[in-house]
Protein backbone atom coordinates (compact mmCIF):
# COMPACT_ATOMS: atom_id res chain seq x y z
CA UNK A 1 0.00 0.00 0.00
CA UNK A 2 1.31 3.16 -0.48
CA UNK A 3 1.92 6.56 1.46
CA UNK A 4 -1.26 8.11 0.22
CA UNK A 5 -3.20 5.03 0.10
CA UNK A 6 -2.44 4.00 3.70
CA UNK A 7 -2.99 8.12 4.68
CA UNK A 8 -6.41 8.22 2.88
CA UNK A 9 -7.56 4.33 4.46
CA UNK A 10 -6.73 5.91 8.00
CA UNK A 11 -8.75 9.15 7.06
CA UNK A 12 -11.35 6.46 5.85
CA UNK A 13 -11.62 5.13 9.27
CA UNK A 14 -11.57 8.13 11.25
CA UNK A 15 -13.65 10.18 9.07
CA UNK A 16 -16.81 8.43 9.26
CA UNK A 17 -16.58 7.12 12.87
CA UNK A 18 -15.25 10.75 14.64
CA UNK A 19 -17.31 13.07 12.83
CA UNK A 20 -20.83 13.90 14.41
CA UNK A 21 -21.89 16.13 12.62
CA UNK A 22 -22.22 20.29 12.11
CA UNK A 23 -24.48 22.54 14.18
CA UNK A 24 -27.75 22.99 12.05
CA UNK A 25 -26.36 19.85 10.13
CA UNK A 26 -29.83 19.79 8.82
CA UNK A 27 -29.64 23.12 6.55
CA UNK A 28 -29.00 22.99 2.82
CA UNK A 29 -26.38 25.64 2.38
CA UNK A 30 -22.63 26.15 1.71
CA UNK A 31 -21.91 27.44 5.16
CA UNK A 32 -22.92 23.92 6.62
CA UNK A 33 -21.16 21.48 4.05
CA UNK A 34 -17.62 23.89 4.77
CA UNK A 35 -18.11 23.71 8.18
CA UNK A 36 -18.43 19.72 8.37
CA UNK A 37 -15.90 19.54 6.06
CA UNK A 38 -13.60 21.44 8.73
CA UNK A 39 -14.83 19.66 11.68
CA UNK A 40 -13.42 16.01 9.61
CA UNK A 41 -9.80 18.23 9.09
CA UNK A 42 -9.79 19.31 12.15
CA UNK A 43 -10.18 15.29 13.41
CA UNK A 44 -7.27 14.83 10.88
CA UNK A 45 -4.09 17.55 11.30
CA UNK A 46 -2.42 17.45 8.25
CA UNK A 47 -4.94 15.31 6.09
CA UNK A 48 -4.26 15.78 2.35
CA UNK A 49 -7.14 17.58 0.23
CA UNK A 50 -6.79 14.84 -2.42
CA UNK A 51 -7.51 12.45 0.41
CA UNK A 52 -10.39 14.19 1.87
CA UNK A 53 -12.69 14.98 -1.64
CA UNK A 54 -11.84 11.36 -2.70
CA UNK A 55 -13.57 10.08 0.72
CA UNK A 56 -16.26 12.24 -0.39
CA UNK A 57 -16.15 10.78 -3.78
CA UNK A 58 -16.88 7.47 -2.64
CA UNK A 59 -19.48 8.50 0.42
CA UNK A 60 -21.52 9.64 -2.57
CA UNK A 61 -21.38 6.64 -4.72
CA UNK A 62 -19.88 8.74 -7.68
CA UNK A 63 -17.06 5.88 -8.73
CA UNK A 64 -18.93 5.24 -12.16
CA UNK A 65 -16.67 4.55 -15.66
CA UNK A 66 -16.14 7.82 -16.43
CA UNK A 67 -14.95 9.40 -13.16
CA UNK A 68 -12.64 6.03 -12.52
CA UNK A 69 -11.44 6.65 -16.31
CA UNK A 70 -10.26 9.85 -15.32
CA UNK A 71 -9.62 9.92 -11.53
CA UNK A 72 -9.64 6.51 -10.98
CA UNK A 73 -11.55 4.54 -8.27
CA UNK A 74 -11.79 6.70 -4.57
CA UNK A 75 -10.22 3.66 -2.83
CA UNK A 76 -8.00 0.87 -2.94
CA UNK A 77 -9.36 -2.86 -3.74
CA UNK A 78 -6.68 -3.82 -1.07
CA UNK A 79 -9.14 -2.69 1.83
CA UNK A 80 -12.52 -1.68 0.63
CA UNK A 81 -14.03 -4.01 2.97
CA UNK A 82 -12.82 -2.55 6.03
CA UNK A 83 -13.66 0.70 4.13
CA UNK A 84 -17.33 0.11 3.48
CA UNK A 85 -17.67 -1.04 7.40
CA UNK A 86 -16.55 1.51 8.92
CA UNK A 87 -18.87 4.10 5.98
CA UNK A 88 -21.59 2.11 7.15
CA UNK A 89 -21.50 2.04 10.29
CA UNK A 90 -21.32 5.81 10.68
CA UNK A 91 -23.78 8.41 11.04
CA UNK A 92 -22.09 10.87 9.66
CA UNK A 93 -22.27 8.92 6.22
CA UNK A 94 -25.75 10.17 6.22
CA UNK A 95 -24.92 14.18 5.89
CA UNK A 96 -23.02 13.56 3.35
CA UNK A 97 -24.17 11.17 1.10
CA UNK A 98 -27.53 13.73 0.90
CA UNK A 99 -25.34 16.86 0.46
CA UNK A 100 -23.28 15.96 -2.34
CA UNK A 101 -25.82 12.74 -4.32
CA UNK A 102 -27.51 14.80 -6.92
CA UNK A 103 -31.24 13.76 -8.01
CA UNK A 104 -34.17 15.11 -8.79
CA UNK A 105 -37.51 13.67 -7.35
CA UNK A 106 -40.87 13.15 -9.16
CA UNK A 107 -42.16 16.33 -7.38
CA UNK A 108 -39.24 18.27 -8.84
CA UNK A 109 -37.12 18.56 -5.33
CA UNK A 110 -33.48 18.64 -6.44
CA UNK A 111 -31.15 17.64 -4.34
CA UNK A 112 -27.58 17.46 -3.75
CA UNK A 113 -27.65 20.82 -4.35
CA UNK A 114 -26.54 24.09 -1.61
CA UNK A 115 -27.63 27.89 -1.24
CA UNK A 116 -24.61 29.49 -1.20
CA UNK A 117 -23.97 32.68 0.41
CA UNK A 118 -24.69 35.15 -2.71
CA UNK A 119 -27.83 33.36 -3.73
CA UNK A 120 -26.81 30.87 -6.35
CA UNK A 121 -27.88 27.05 -5.56
CA UNK A 122 -24.71 24.65 -6.25
CA UNK A 123 -24.19 21.20 -6.98
CA UNK A 124 -21.71 19.52 -4.92
CA UNK A 125 -20.56 16.43 -7.14
CA UNK A 126 -19.76 18.42 -10.42
CA UNK A 127 -17.88 20.86 -8.27
CA UNK A 128 -16.20 18.82 -5.93
CA UNK A 129 -15.20 16.36 -9.42
CA UNK A 130 -13.66 19.11 -10.77
CA UNK A 131 -11.71 20.32 -7.14
CA UNK A 132 -10.10 16.49 -7.82
CA UNK A 133 -9.26 16.76 -10.54
CA UNK A 134 -7.41 19.88 -10.24
CA UNK A 135 -5.45 18.28 -6.96
CA UNK A 136 -4.51 15.07 -8.84
CA UNK A 137 -2.94 17.54 -10.98
CA UNK A 138 -1.41 19.12 -8.75
CA UNK A 139 -0.02 16.25 -6.85
CA UNK A 140 1.05 14.03 -10.00
CA UNK A 141 2.50 17.08 -11.50
CA UNK A 142 0.56 16.49 -14.72
CA UNK A 143 -2.41 18.08 -16.47
CA UNK A 144 -5.81 18.60 -15.70
CA UNK A 145 -7.26 15.61 -17.54
CA UNK A 146 -10.66 15.34 -17.95
CA UNK A 147 -11.42 18.47 -16.01
CA UNK A 148 -14.23 19.74 -18.53
CA UNK A 149 -15.74 16.27 -19.64
CA UNK A 150 -16.38 16.24 -15.61
CA UNK A 151 -17.78 19.39 -14.88
CA UNK A 152 -19.86 20.43 -17.90
CA UNK A 153 -19.04 17.84 -20.57
CA UNK A 154 -20.56 14.52 -19.56
CA UNK A 155 -24.21 16.55 -18.40
CA UNK A 156 -24.17 19.13 -21.23
CA UNK A 157 -23.93 16.82 -23.97
CA UNK A 158 -26.51 14.17 -22.61
CA UNK A 159 -28.79 16.96 -21.69
CA UNK A 160 -28.41 18.44 -25.29
CA UNK A 161 -29.22 14.66 -26.85
CA UNK A 162 -31.95 13.66 -24.60
CA UNK A 163 -34.26 16.47 -25.81
CA UNK A 164 -32.68 17.40 -28.90
CA UNK A 165 -36.55 17.19 -30.32
CA UNK A 166 -37.17 20.06 -27.65
CA UNK A 167 -36.62 23.80 -28.64
CA UNK A 168 -33.19 24.91 -27.56
CA UNK A 169 -34.30 27.29 -24.71
CA UNK A 170 -35.46 23.82 -22.71
CA UNK A 171 -32.48 21.62 -23.05
CA UNK A 172 -30.65 23.45 -20.22
CA UNK A 173 -31.79 24.42 -16.63
CA UNK A 174 -33.93 25.41 -15.13
CA UNK A 175 -33.90 27.32 -11.83
CA UNK A 176 -35.84 27.14 -8.99
CA UNK A 177 -36.13 28.56 -5.25
CA UNK A 178 -35.32 27.01 -1.64
CA UNK A 179 -38.01 26.90 0.67
CA UNK A 180 -36.47 29.08 3.18
CA UNK A 181 -33.16 31.69 2.14
CA UNK A 182 -32.27 32.18 6.15
CA UNK A 183 -32.91 27.91 6.50
CA UNK A 184 -33.05 25.90 3.47
CA UNK A 185 -33.82 22.78 3.69
CA UNK A 186 -35.91 22.17 0.42
CA UNK A 187 -35.32 23.49 -3.49
CA UNK A 188 -37.85 22.68 -5.93
CA UNK A 189 -37.81 23.54 -9.12
CA UNK A 190 -39.57 25.81 -12.04
CA UNK A 191 -40.40 23.30 -14.29
CA UNK A 192 -39.29 20.35 -15.18
CA UNK A 193 -35.54 19.11 -15.39
CA UNK A 194 -33.09 18.58 -18.12
CA UNK A 195 -29.93 16.96 -17.06
CA UNK A 196 -28.30 20.32 -16.76
CA UNK A 197 -30.05 21.99 -14.52
CA UNK A 198 -28.46 25.19 -13.61
CA UNK A 199 -27.34 23.99 -9.69
CA UNK A 200 -25.59 21.43 -11.76
CA UNK A 201 -24.01 23.92 -14.47
CA UNK A 202 -22.73 26.63 -11.50
CA UNK A 203 -21.49 23.51 -9.79
CA UNK A 204 -19.53 22.47 -12.74
CA UNK A 205 -18.11 26.00 -13.65
CA UNK A 206 -17.44 26.14 -9.75
CA UNK A 207 -15.27 23.25 -9.81
CA UNK A 208 -13.44 23.75 -13.02
CA UNK A 209 -12.66 26.98 -12.02
CA UNK A 210 -11.09 26.06 -7.82
CA UNK A 211 -10.05 22.58 -9.89
CA UNK A 212 -7.76 25.22 -12.08
CA UNK A 213 -6.81 27.16 -9.14
CA UNK A 214 -5.70 24.03 -7.42
CA UNK A 215 -3.54 22.69 -10.25
CA UNK A 216 -2.08 25.79 -11.12
CA UNK A 217 -0.36 26.17 -7.52
CA UNK A 218 3.57 26.14 -7.95
CA UNK A 219 5.49 22.74 -7.40
CA UNK A 220 6.65 24.65 -3.75
CA UNK A 221 3.42 25.60 -2.72
CA UNK A 222 1.02 22.80 -0.39
CA UNK A 223 -2.49 22.87 -1.39
CA UNK A 224 -4.73 24.80 0.98
CA UNK A 225 -7.16 23.04 3.08
CA UNK A 226 -10.56 22.21 1.07
CA UNK A 227 -12.58 24.19 3.51
CA UNK A 228 -10.45 27.42 3.32
CA UNK A 229 -10.46 26.93 0.07
CA UNK A 230 -14.18 26.82 -0.32
CA UNK A 231 -14.22 29.90 2.37
CA UNK A 232 -12.04 32.24 0.36
CA UNK A 233 -14.76 31.36 -2.91
CA UNK A 234 -17.91 31.35 -1.14
CA UNK A 235 -18.18 33.25 1.74
CA UNK A 236 -15.74 36.68 0.85
CA UNK A 237 -16.96 39.80 2.23
CA UNK A 238 -17.55 42.96 0.45
CA UNK A 239 -16.72 46.15 3.25
CA UNK A 240 -18.91 49.56 2.56
CA UNK A 241 -16.61 51.21 -0.61
CA UNK A 242 -15.71 48.19 -2.27
CA UNK A 243 -17.22 46.40 -5.53
CA UNK A 244 -15.97 43.27 -6.73
CA UNK A 245 -13.59 45.58 -9.09
CA UNK A 246 -11.18 45.40 -5.82
CA UNK A 247 -11.72 41.52 -5.40
CA UNK A 248 -8.70 40.16 -7.37
CA UNK A 249 -9.13 36.67 -6.02
CA UNK A 250 -11.52 34.08 -7.88
CA UNK A 251 -14.88 34.76 -5.84
CA UNK A 252 -18.41 32.89 -6.77
CA UNK A 253 -19.92 36.07 -8.49
CA UNK A 254 -17.47 36.15 -10.99
CA UNK A 255 -18.38 32.39 -12.24
CA UNK A 256 -19.46 33.18 -15.37
CA UNK A 257 -16.82 35.38 -16.62
CA UNK A 258 -13.75 33.51 -15.14
CA UNK A 259 -15.25 30.28 -16.24
CA UNK A 260 -15.82 31.65 -19.53
CA UNK A 261 -12.19 32.93 -19.52
CA UNK A 262 -11.15 29.15 -18.51
CA UNK A 263 -13.49 26.86 -21.15
CA UNK A 264 -13.53 29.35 -24.26
CA UNK A 265 -10.80 28.72 -25.44
CA UNK A 266 -11.19 25.33 -25.97
CA UNK A 267 -13.16 24.15 -28.81
CA UNK A 268 -15.98 23.25 -26.96
CA UNK A 269 -17.73 21.68 -29.88
CA UNK A 270 -14.76 19.02 -30.01
CA UNK A 271 -15.08 18.92 -26.37
CA UNK A 272 -18.41 17.99 -25.71
CA UNK A 273 -18.54 15.25 -29.02
CA UNK A 274 -15.53 13.80 -27.28
CA UNK A 275 -16.38 13.46 -24.11
CA UNK A 276 -20.00 11.80 -25.44
CA UNK A 277 -17.64 9.57 -27.94
CA UNK A 278 -16.37 8.06 -24.67
CA UNK A 279 -19.41 8.01 -22.61
CA UNK A 280 -21.00 5.41 -25.14
CA UNK A 281 -17.68 3.47 -25.39
CA UNK A 282 -17.21 2.94 -21.78
CA UNK A 283 -21.29 1.90 -22.05
CA UNK A 284 -20.63 0.00 -25.34
CA UNK A 285 -23.24 2.08 -26.73
CA UNK A 286 -20.95 3.43 -29.27
CA UNK A 287 -23.86 2.70 -32.30
CA UNK A 288 -25.44 6.06 -30.76
CA UNK A 289 -23.08 7.84 -32.69
CA UNK A 290 -23.91 6.80 -36.05
CA UNK A 291 -26.77 9.01 -35.37
CA UNK A 292 -26.58 12.07 -38.01
CA UNK A 293 -28.77 14.51 -35.07
CA UNK A 294 -25.88 14.20 -32.75
CA UNK A 295 -23.73 17.07 -33.96
CA UNK A 296 -26.75 19.96 -34.86
CA UNK A 297 -27.86 19.21 -31.21
CA UNK A 298 -24.35 19.59 -29.73
CA UNK A 299 -23.75 23.08 -31.77
CA UNK A 300 -27.57 24.26 -30.81
CA UNK A 301 -27.59 23.30 -27.26
CA UNK A 302 -23.91 24.65 -26.65
CA UNK A 303 -24.88 28.12 -28.40
CA UNK A 304 -27.68 27.66 -25.84
CA UNK A 305 -25.21 27.33 -22.83
CA UNK A 306 -22.93 30.24 -24.03
CA UNK A 307 -25.65 32.57 -24.28
CA UNK A 308 -27.99 31.89 -20.99
CA UNK A 309 -24.43 31.44 -18.88
CA UNK A 310 -21.88 33.36 -20.17
CA UNK A 311 -23.57 36.26 -22.23
CA UNK A 312 -26.57 36.65 -20.06
CA UNK A 313 -25.34 37.92 -16.64
CA UNK A 314 -26.66 35.35 -13.37
CA UNK A 315 -30.46 36.72 -12.66
CA UNK A 316 -31.79 36.39 -9.00
CA UNK A 317 -35.40 35.29 -9.33
CA UNK A 318 -38.08 37.19 -7.30
CA UNK A 319 -39.15 33.87 -5.33
CA UNK A 320 -35.48 34.15 -4.24
CA UNK A 321 -35.41 37.81 -2.66
CA UNK A 322 -38.52 37.21 -1.04
CA UNK A 323 -41.21 38.59 -3.38
CA UNK A 324 -44.50 39.36 -2.75
CA UNK A 325 -47.26 38.28 -5.42
CA UNK A 326 -48.61 40.49 -7.96
CA UNK A 327 -51.18 42.55 -6.44
CA UNK A 328 -53.66 42.08 -10.24
CA UNK A 329 -52.97 40.32 -13.29
CA UNK A 330 -49.53 41.50 -15.29
CA UNK A 331 -50.07 42.76 -18.74
CA UNK A 332 -47.61 41.60 -21.14
CA UNK A 333 -45.25 43.97 -22.91
CA UNK A 334 -44.97 43.66 -26.89
CA UNK A 335 -41.41 42.23 -27.53
CA UNK A 336 -39.23 43.37 -28.94
CA UNK A 337 -39.41 47.21 -26.95
CA UNK A 338 -37.17 49.82 -28.36
CA UNK A 339 -35.75 51.72 -25.41
CA UNK A 340 -34.19 50.80 -22.22
CA UNK A 341 -34.64 53.34 -19.43
CA UNK A 342 -31.66 53.81 -16.68
CA UNK A 343 -32.52 54.41 -13.35
CA UNK A 344 -30.94 55.07 -9.87
CA UNK A 345 -32.72 53.81 -6.90
CA UNK A 346 -31.83 57.04 -4.91
CA UNK A 347 -33.56 55.23 -2.18
CA UNK A 348 -31.89 52.97 -0.95
CA UNK A 349 -29.04 55.59 -1.12
CA UNK A 350 -26.18 52.95 -0.59
CA UNK A 351 -24.71 50.07 -3.15
CA UNK A 352 -25.46 46.77 -1.73
CA UNK A 353 -22.71 44.16 -1.68
CA UNK A 354 -24.20 40.96 -0.09
CA UNK A 355 -27.36 38.98 -1.30
CA UNK A 356 -29.16 39.62 1.75
CA UNK A 357 -28.49 43.32 1.95
CA UNK A 358 -29.76 43.25 -2.02
CA UNK A 359 -32.49 40.89 -1.16
CA UNK A 360 -33.54 43.57 1.33
CA UNK A 361 -33.31 46.07 -0.84
CA UNK A 362 -35.76 44.89 -2.99
CA UNK A 363 -38.55 44.07 -0.79
CA UNK A 364 -38.00 47.24 1.25
CA UNK A 365 -38.99 49.01 -2.88
CA UNK A 366 -41.70 46.50 -3.60
CA UNK A 367 -43.35 47.39 -0.29
CA UNK A 368 -42.91 51.11 -1.23
CA UNK A 369 -43.82 50.70 -4.64
CA UNK A 370 -47.34 48.65 -3.43
CA UNK A 371 -48.20 50.09 -0.48
CA UNK A 372 -47.18 53.73 -0.54
CA UNK A 373 -47.67 54.45 -4.64
CA UNK A 374 -50.43 51.95 -5.31
CA UNK A 375 -48.59 49.98 -7.97
CA UNK A 376 -49.35 46.53 -8.66
CA UNK A 377 -45.93 45.16 -7.72
CA UNK A 378 -42.14 46.54 -8.12
CA UNK A 379 -42.01 49.53 -10.47
CA UNK A 380 -38.32 48.24 -12.26
CA UNK A 381 -38.32 45.60 -14.78
CA UNK A 382 -34.93 44.24 -13.31
CA UNK A 383 -32.52 46.00 -10.51
CA UNK A 384 -28.34 45.68 -10.94
CA UNK A 385 -26.84 44.88 -7.42
CA UNK A 386 -23.10 45.58 -6.83
CA UNK A 387 -23.32 42.05 -5.21
CA UNK A 388 -22.35 41.11 -9.02
CA UNK A 389 -26.00 40.02 -9.59
CA UNK A 390 -28.96 41.22 -11.26
CA UNK A 391 -32.50 41.23 -9.83
CA UNK A 392 -35.74 40.23 -11.09
CA UNK A 393 -38.42 42.93 -10.87
CA UNK A 394 -41.88 42.84 -13.36
CA UNK A 395 -38.83 40.42 -15.60
CA UNK A 396 -38.38 40.52 -19.60
CA UNK A 397 -42.40 39.70 -20.32
CA UNK A 398 -44.83 42.09 -18.21
CA UNK A 399 -45.54 45.86 -18.44
CA UNK A 400 -43.63 47.90 -15.71
CA UNK A 401 -44.29 51.14 -14.01
CA UNK A 402 -40.57 53.14 -13.67
CA UNK A 403 -40.88 55.78 -16.80
CA UNK A 404 -44.10 57.18 -16.90
CA UNK A 405 -46.08 57.23 -20.64
CA UNK A 406 -43.24 55.18 -21.80
CA UNK A 407 -43.82 51.69 -20.13
CA UNK A 408 -44.98 49.93 -22.67
CA UNK A 409 -42.44 50.81 -25.29
CA UNK A 410 -39.15 50.24 -22.77
CA UNK A 411 -37.31 48.36 -20.08
CA UNK A 412 -36.28 49.71 -17.20
CA UNK A 413 -33.40 49.06 -15.32
CA UNK A 414 -32.22 51.18 -12.13
CA UNK A 415 -29.01 49.96 -10.11
CA UNK A 416 -29.44 50.09 -6.49
CA UNK A 417 -27.79 53.22 -4.80
CA UNK A 418 -27.45 57.60 -5.20
CA UNK A 419 -25.65 58.18 -8.13
CA UNK A 420 -25.90 62.21 -8.13
CA UNK A 421 -22.09 62.72 -7.18
CA UNK A 422 -20.37 58.79 -7.40
CA UNK A 423 -21.00 56.39 -10.00
CA UNK A 424 -21.66 52.60 -9.20
CA UNK A 425 -19.25 50.18 -9.34
CA UNK A 426 -17.23 49.62 -12.71
CA UNK A 427 -18.80 45.92 -12.61
CA UNK A 428 -22.39 46.88 -12.28
CA UNK A 429 -22.26 49.08 -14.89
CA UNK A 430 -20.87 46.46 -17.22
CA UNK A 431 -23.89 43.88 -15.96
CA UNK A 432 -26.08 46.31 -16.65
CA UNK A 433 -24.14 47.96 -20.45
CA UNK A 434 -23.18 44.58 -21.61
CA UNK A 435 -24.38 41.80 -20.08
CA UNK A 436 -28.03 42.43 -19.71
CA UNK A 437 -28.54 44.45 -22.48
CA UNK A 438 -26.97 41.88 -25.02
CA UNK A 439 -29.15 39.19 -23.27
CA UNK A 440 -32.00 41.43 -23.83
CA UNK A 441 -31.32 41.63 -27.35
CA UNK A 442 -30.36 37.95 -27.73
CA UNK A 443 -33.51 36.72 -26.28
CA UNK A 444 -35.79 38.89 -28.03
CA UNK A 445 -36.96 40.70 -25.70
CA UNK A 446 -35.08 44.29 -27.08
CA UNK A 447 -34.48 45.19 -30.30
CA UNK A 448 -30.97 45.27 -31.91
CA UNK A 449 -31.22 48.75 -32.89
CA UNK A 450 -32.12 49.88 -29.05
CA UNK A 451 -32.22 53.39 -27.54
CA UNK A 452 -30.41 53.97 -23.92
CA UNK A 453 -32.07 57.41 -22.11
CA UNK A 454 -31.87 58.47 -18.67
CA UNK A 455 -35.08 58.62 -17.03
CA UNK A 456 -35.11 62.36 -16.54
CA UNK A 457 -34.70 62.11 -20.54
CA UNK A 458 -38.70 61.74 -20.75
CA UNK A 459 -39.74 62.81 -17.15
CA UNK A 460 -39.57 66.54 -16.20
CA UNK A 461 -39.48 66.13 -12.66
CA UNK A 462 -36.88 64.28 -12.11
CA UNK A 463 -33.01 64.47 -11.82
CA UNK A 464 -32.86 60.41 -11.99
CA UNK A 465 -30.67 58.49 -12.45
CA UNK A 466 -28.13 61.10 -11.17
CA UNK A 467 -25.76 63.82 -12.18
CA UNK A 468 -22.73 61.59 -12.35
CA UNK A 469 -24.13 58.36 -13.51
CA UNK A 470 -26.24 60.17 -16.55
CA UNK A 471 -22.90 62.03 -17.11
CA UNK A 472 -21.26 58.81 -17.59
CA UNK A 473 -24.22 56.83 -19.62
CA UNK A 474 -24.02 59.32 -22.62
CA UNK A 475 -20.43 58.09 -23.54
CA UNK A 476 -22.68 54.68 -23.75
CA UNK A 477 -23.16 53.01 -27.36
CA UNK A 478 -26.99 53.40 -28.04
CA UNK A 479 -27.44 56.29 -25.96
CA UNK A 480 -29.45 58.81 -27.75
CA UNK A 481 -29.96 62.45 -26.11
Amino acid sequence: MTLFGLSFFVLALSFFTVYSGPTGVHLRNMESFIQAVQQVEDSNPGLCPLALVRALRKTAGHDDEMTIHFLGASYSIAYAEVLEKAILNASSFSFFDKAIHHIVTDYGEERGVVLAPDGTTVALAPLLLGIETGLKAKVEGTPPVGMFPLTLGRRLGLSFLSLQDFPPSNRLGPNGCWDSVERPKLFKLSRPATLATDAVINGGMDGAILGMDYSNLPASEQPQALSKFLKEYYSYVLHEGQGLDDITSHVSPRRREISRSILEPLDLYSQVMETLALVWKLEKTEWIALDTGVGKAVKDGLQEFVNKFWVCPQIIPRCQWGAKAYQSTPIPLSLPVQFLYVHHTYEPSSPCLSFPNCSRNMRAMQRFHQEDRGWSDIGYSFVVGSDGYVYEGRGWNYLGTHTRGHNSIGYGVSIIGNYTAALPSHHAMDLLRHRLVQCAVDGGGLAANFTIQGHRQVVNYTSCPGDAFFSEIRSWEHFRE
